[in-house]
């Protein structure tokens, strides 16, 4: 089914994207790979394209697009190459850049925003604990106040861009007694005494991110970097989960649809007993049954992303979008292996690869079981 949420004017965009992957990423996917991390020269690269700066103002160097669907192009685009860059790129431009654009004082986006949307600054987010996973309420990293500066202490787990961030927003706990109403956001640079990173993890899958345990020692974070209020990080927190479940379930879906797309291609192009293996009813029903999935759940992605736009997007509409996607996607791609046979399950292929990456998006922003409990809450259950 054709869509119609965008214009010519996001059109030139995702040309300009694509042109811009087929020269900077694409030829060199298995040495990030290797690398496990996207080099800065990337993030440099990103942002002289200006794809850093999406919701920035233009006056701190980004393109204040004020149309989410620039979002969700890029992100479509990113993820029909693979999952990890719209994850990093995400992480960036699409979840920290709220934060810095929407809770900052004048001061603090002067010094920080420029180099965010050049790709100087490399940015991250710290919610997940090691012992907390999905329950942001529950962390234990505390930052206590100390005259000018506060004092943070913690740790937090499977941090995208952990190893290379230069900033991280971290979420501490300043009023133990107030539970989830005592806990702040704090920009936290890199190279303050007592940040360290542990080891990049070794995933599953997603080979490209350089995903990262980080540690907080008694570390000392200026009064001025504070992000927000005092006490009300998690309504913060709470505020921009759903544009983070939104990037999910764009980027799910689009990365589903490309390796369904290519499947199909395989079907045709794939004999056996004589014939093309799409032409056995199995697979012409299998396939068709797919198709339908994907093309129905990008309706509800497309409807999700024109309510964001106009700033009517639900928590509950977005935990929709990002359990269903992240089921759709996993489903597709599971079929997509048996279809490729004994090649599904080799690394070479990309259907082996994106199944691999894929698995995790039914754990991240909040697992799908927790998505279930947010909706079924609002069914007063």
């Amino acid at each position: 089914m054709k869509r119609t949420i965008y214009d010519e004017d996001h059109e030139a965009f995702r040309e300009s994207v694509k042109e811009f992957l087929d020269r900077q990423v694409v030829p060199h996917l298995a040495e990030h790979a290797e690398a496990h991390a996207l080099p800065r020269e990337f993030w440099i690269e990103a942002g002289k394209q200006g794809l850093l700066g999406l919701e920035v103002p233009e006056q701190y160097g980004g393109s204040e697009a004020g149309d989410y669907r620039f979002n969700a192009v890029l992100t479509e685009e990113l993820a029909k190459v693979n999952m990890t860059l719209p994850s990093c790129l995400g992480i960036h431009g699409d979840i920290v850049a709220p934060y810095l654009v929407h809770l900052t004082t004048d001061e603090q986006k002067e010094r920080w925003l420029p180099r965010f949307c050049s790709g100087e600054l490399l940015t991250a987010i710290g919610m997940t604990e090691p012992s907390g996973g999905s329950d942001l309420a529950a962390l234990k990293t505390t930052a206590v106040r100390d005259g000018d500066e506060w004092v943070v202490n913690g740790s937090k787990t499977f941090i995208t861009n952990g190893y290379s961030a230069d900033l991280v927003v971290v979420a501490a706990r300043t009023a133990p007694e107030r539970k989830a109403r005592g806990i702040t956001l704090f920009g936290v640079e890199s190279d303050r005494e007592g940040f360290a990173r542990g080891r990049k993890l070794d995933k599953v899958g997603q080979d490209e991110s350089d995903t990262a345990e980080l540690s907080f020692t008694d570390v000392r974070v200026p009064h001025e970097n504070v992000i927000g209020e005092v006490d009300e990080g998690f309504i913060h927190m709470m505020t921009f989960l759903p544009q983070e479940r939104l990037g999910s379930a764009i980027t799910n879906l689009a990365h589903a649809a490309q390796i369904l797309t290519e499947t199909i291609q395989y079907a045709k192009d794939r004999h056996a007993f004589g014939k093309p293996i799409g032409t056995f009813q199995h697979n012409q029903f299998l396939l068709a049954d797919l198709v339908t999935r994907v093309e129905v759940t990008q309706a509800y992605v497309d409807q999700c992303v024109l309510a964001h736009r106009e700033g009517d997007l639900t928590a509950v509409d977005a935990a929709k979008a990002k359990w269903w996607t992240a089921q759709v996607q996993n489903d597709v791609l599971d079929h997509c292996v048996q279809i490729h046979g004994g090649y599904g399950f080799m690394n070479e292929y990309r259907v082996a690869r994106a199944w691999r990456d894929a698995r995790v998006t039914k754990i991240w922003a909040g697992s799908n079981e927790i998505m279930k409990m947010l909706i079924g809450r609002d069914l007063g259950l």
